[in-house]
């Protein structure tokens, strides 16, 4: 009788530790997924302040030009010209005068810069979506940016 026992109450305790290292499992790969959004969501912002503050300083007028490969977006500053270019799912920020290329965001599913005229003052939105790192995303990582020349 004693043994019996002793068997039910292993199996038992193996069953609910089965369920309770599944548990912990399910909660470990969810946690680590909304930490890479929060990453992702941190990139994605710091880089629309970048362009909003690179469009606020552009002296002169701030083109965009459609490629077979993506989107290229150029704004004249002081004595140089910031290139925003959007290829291959990658978003980078380039100043040939300096020599200087930097990588914003590495995965860019869409990305549309766009002028919009709005009275005397030209303003420019960015719509921006990121890739999801999982396929069973709910709700997909879209941002929208909007800035204006301070000297059009």
């Amino acid at each position: 009788m004693l043994l019996t026992e002793c068997l039910v109450y292993i199996a038992v305790f193996s069953i609910l530790l089965g369920i309770g290292t599944a548990a912990f499992y399910f909660c470990w790969d969810h946690t680590r997924a909304v930490i890479f959004d929060a990453n992702d969501i941190e990139a994605a912002l710091r880089a629309g302040e970048h362009w909003r503050a690179d469009v606020r300083d552009a002296t002169g007028k701030v083109s965009v030009e459609s490629t077979a490969a993506g989107e290229v977006v150029r704004m004249p500053e002081a004595g140089k010209e910031i290139i925003y270019r959007f290829e291959s799912g990658e978003l980078r920020r380039e100043i040939p005068a300096l020599n200087n290329s930097q990588l914003l965001l590495p995965k860019v599913k869409s990305s549309e810069m766009k002028p919009e005229a709005r009275g005397s003052v030209t303003a420019w939105r960015w719509e921006l979506e990121l890739t999801p790192r999982r396929r069973e995303t709910q709700m997909p990582l879209r941002f929208t940016f909007e800035a204006a020349q301070a000297k059009p």
